[in-house]
């Protein structure tokens, strides 16, 4: 095994053994990177390929799609609509994270066994990215398949963990 740099992190991860019939986690894996193409942002994709978000404050813009999708969350939940999502049997926290690894706190994990997981992502805007893993121990486990977008936001918390780290460190000095 390579030698693998982990940083800590407060998340935490559901997931579940992938078994031979994996189609309700692919299904699940697909729709989660679909997620993004609600109502208002595939009106904001056409809206920017027509040009017509040029002369707009992109942060403000950005703000405005945010407070759409938690209005239609709120609706969702006063309707008591909940997404259409695979049970995942089991839950845990993380403990530390890597650009394609993660270390379970708790020794869960069946070495060799396939994995497919749920990460809320404690980032702005908050929201889920399903990830497939292989454990190559009982704490470790290596990132088989994440979505493009997804394997950006996860690099990205990875890198602002270690700058908190790194900024803990001098404060300790």
């Amino acid at each position: 095994m390579e030698n693998v740099r982990l940083v800590e992190a407060p998340i935490s991860i559901s997931f579940d053994e992938v078994s031979d019939d994996n189609e309700a986690y692919e299904r699940e894996y697909h729709q989660m990177s679909e997620s993004d193409d609600d109502p208002i942002a595939q009106w904001l994709k056409l809206a920017k390929a027509r040009g017509d978000t040029q002369e707009s404050d992109p942060v403000i813009l950005s703000l405005l799609i945010e407070l759409h999708r938690k209005i239609d969350s709120l609706e969702a939940l006063i309707k008591n609509e909940k997404p259409n999502r695979v049970d995942l049997k089991l839950r845990e926290d993380v403990g530390r994270i890597g650009f394609m690894h993660f270390e379970l706190k708790s020794a869960v994990l069946k070495k060799g066994m396939n994995y497919y997981g749920r990460v809320e992502m404690p980032t702005y805007p908050s929201r889920d990215i399903g990830i497939f893993f292989i454990a190559e121990d009982e704490n470790l486990a290596k990132i088989t398949r994440i979505h493009q977008r997804d394997e950006k936001e996860w690099g990205s918390y990875v890198t602002a963990r270690e700058r908190v780290m790194i900024r803990e460190k001098r404060a300790h000095q």
